[in-house]
């Protein structure tokens, strides 16, 4: 048997042990959990707990494996939301298939789920916002899914959208670029998939009101296009506003989550001048980067549009009470201590595995809002998120996020 685990490979120092000469089909592993909102799978996988994480295990062909593997690393390096590889593991056994290990993507959900159990979304239009934004970071990126589809995607919620994230890489490739035609043939191949898989919901009375799947597949590729030629097309310049449009330019690609790798700008005294901006994807988005450097704090790109909109309204608060200026530093820190950590750490014990923390604390907000709104003053956030943990948080269906998972397998 050979392993190879990826750095910081001693997380995963505990599957070692696992009965890797044997078929996954077989393993009685008492490790082996059921985890939630997994989706579907056309290899065989099991979900493995070990030291306070989940592992997904996934067994097939050797080429397949230490080619997904590769393809799985190389997305985490260039910041695209996929499923994190954590190793590969061949030779177990005559006649046994080699085995991929990923991270379990916590606080995860499927489009099955999404559709069952809308939580007051729109679950076609956030799914394919979501679906789009990926499948554009992706060909920017030079990567052909191959298998784009809903069934082969992850949704994270994020503060009332969705962030996608690829599970499935077996048939992609990965190319310095793509030429359009590869892109449209990625791109009508998720239409087609889309469709049929929304046309299995419908079969199964799934799709609530008159949804039509023929024309979400279509908004899907339309979408794609719009976003698609507002990242990539030049822009004509009158003279003289060539500064003021760059900078809006520029400003519009970072609010969708998007960097400038190089600007091209071709310009004559008498002619428009013509814009050609060079884009890539970004590794968090300015929002999640600034929350995290401010707090330490992960989060989705709404969720850190949010917190960030909320840490800015305390400092503030915190300048007017002290009549003088408060640094950014000591107001991450007292927002942390004051505001986010006592939220957090009061969701009762049983309601943990509801929501990702950050959403919570999203959450509590827009009912802190409301809340205020009936009462005709601000109720403030202990009072919001106290009401919040009795009349909303245990509404929320065990099955719509995979928080953790549920007991071993027997």
């Amino acid at each position: 048997m050979r392993v190879v685990f990826a750095p910081p490979a001693s997380e995963a120092a505990g599957l070692l042990g696992l009965p890797w000469s044997i078929p996954l089909a077989d393993w009685q592993d008492p490790r082996l959990i059921t985890a939630r909102n997994t989706g579907l799978h056309r290899h065989v996988v099991r979900f493995i707990a070990e030291e306070g994480r989940l592992w997904a295990i996934k067994e097939l062909p050797e080429r397949l494996a230490r080619r997904e593997y590769q393809l799985l690393r190389h997305l985490a390096s260039v910041g695209i939301p996929a499923v994190v590889a954590q190793g590969v593991v061949i030779d177990r056994a005559e006649g046994v298939d080699a085995a991929l290990v990923t991270r379990f993507l916590e606080y995860s959900t499927t489009y099955r789920a999404l559709f069952s159990e809308p939580r007051g979304m729109h679950p076609a239009d956030v799914l394919l916002d979501a679906m789009v934004e990926l499948l554009v970071r992706l060909h920017l990126a030079g990567f052909y899914w191959g298998d784009c589809s809903l069934s082969n995607t992850l949704f994270r919620l994020d503060a009332g959208a969705l962030a996608a994230h690829l599970v499935d890489a077996e048939t992609a490739e990965l190319h310095p670029s793509l030429s359009a035609g590869q892109r449209m043939a990625d791109l009508y191949g998720a239409q087609e998939r889309v469709v049929g898989e929304l046309l299995d919901l419908s079969a199964g009375n799934l799709l609530r009101g008159r949804l039509d799947p023929f024309t979400v597949g279509d908004e899907l590729v339309a979408r794609y296009e719009r976003l698609w030629e507002e990242l990539t097309c030049d822009w004509l310049i009158a003279p003289g506003e060539e500064q003021q449009r760059l900078r809006e330019r520029l400003d519009r690609l970072n609010e969708l989550g998007f960097d400038v790798e190089e600007i091209e700008l071709v310009s004559t005294d008498t002619e428009a001048a013509r814009l050609r901006v060079t884009t890539k994807v970004s590794d968090a988005g300015r929002n999640r980067a600034l929350l995290y450097q401010r707090t330490g704090l992960v989060a989705q790109e709404n969720q850190a549009r949010r917190l960030i909109n909320d840490l800015t309204a305390f400092k503030a608060y915190l300048e007017r009470s002290g009549a003088r200026p408060v640094s950014d530093v000591v107001a991450a820190h007292r927002w942390l201590q004051e505001v986010f950590d006592p939220v957090v750490s009061s969701i009762p014990d049983e309601l943990r595995d509801k929501l990702d923390p950050v959403e919570v604390f999203h959450e509590v907000l827009e009912h802190r809002w409301f809340l205020s709104e009936r009462a005709g003053a601000d109720v403030g956030t202990e009072a919001a998120a106290a009401s919040y943990f009795v009349d909303v948080l245990p509404a929320v269906p065990d099955s719509l996020t995979s928080g953790t998972a549920v007991p071993p397998e027997v």
